[in-house]
């Protein structure tokens, strides 16, 4: 589970997957990280000059998680690009996560077409199409629902790219969404605009090298929904 808090990626792990973060075996293999600090959770507590570079605490237990949820409330986050927590058990560890959280269930979409990407500028940023489900809506029709609302463009659904939770505030409540990511194809783009009433101010077709340089203008939760669709790319070849 990848959860983006302050735009900020945590991710939670098994004890066995930790295992390997620290194996140097492993130290040339491209998704190995080079941690900045490394905490044991059973002889150390969380404090926030901790809080900088990749971080990864290891024999994380959901009091842990609640510490570190606390201090991302006060603490300054500028510095920090990643916390990686080993959890002694995972499952009730991403129970302490979602907690605090109000949890809203949404859905987005990649749509290509002739191999180049679907984005949108909304709010200052280049974003992908997504939104909350409706009442009884299964993941799948909300995706091709909002990608159509947000953008007029009606698409195909291949499979699913990854889930992603990002936290946000929204009067008063700290909400929690989890959106489910699907690729998508184009059946009709004749009617292609964007939706004023969401501030969509612009679509555009990115290839991967204008898609890159949009999104160092994006989401850390965005990034990763991309890196994910180009890993998939990557294992066809």
């Amino acid at each position: 589970m990848i959860v983006f808090i302050n735009d900020r990626p945590i991710r939670l792990v098994g004890p066995k997957a930790a295992a390997q973060l620290t194996n140097p075996a492993l130290a040339n293999h491209p998704a190995f990280i080079d941690y900045d600090q490394i905490v044991d959770a059973r002889l150390e507590a969380l404090k926030h000059d901790m809080l900088h570079g990749h971080l990864l605490v290891l024999n994380a237990i959901p009091a842990t998680v609640s510490k570190l949820l606390a201090l991302f409330q006060k603490a300054d986050t500028n510095q920090l690009l990643s916390v990686t927590l080993g959890c002694l058990d995972k499952e009730t560890c991403e129970d302490a996560i979602k907690k605090p959280f109000k949890i809203i269930k949404a859905a987005g979409g990649v749509v290509f077409k002739d191999d180049k990407m679907l984005l949108m500028f909304r709010r200052g940023v280049w974003d992908l199409p997504k939104g909350k489900l409706d009442e009884g809506e299964s993941s799948r029709q909300g995706a091709a629902r909002e990608v159509k609302e947000e953008t007029g463009v009606r698409v195909s659904i291949s499979e699913r790219i990854c889930t992603t939770w990002h936290t946000y505030n929204l009067n008063g409540n700290r909400i929690l969404k989890r959106t489910k990511w699907y690729r998508m194809g184009v059946l009709d783009d004749s009617r292609m605009v964007p939706q004023a009433e969401e501030d969509i101010e612009k679509l555009a077709w990115f290839d991967r090298r204008e898609t890159k340089l949009a999104l160092t203008n994006s989401f850390s939760s965005i990034r990763y929904v991309i890196d994910e669709v180009n890993k998939g790319v990557s294992g066809k070849a």
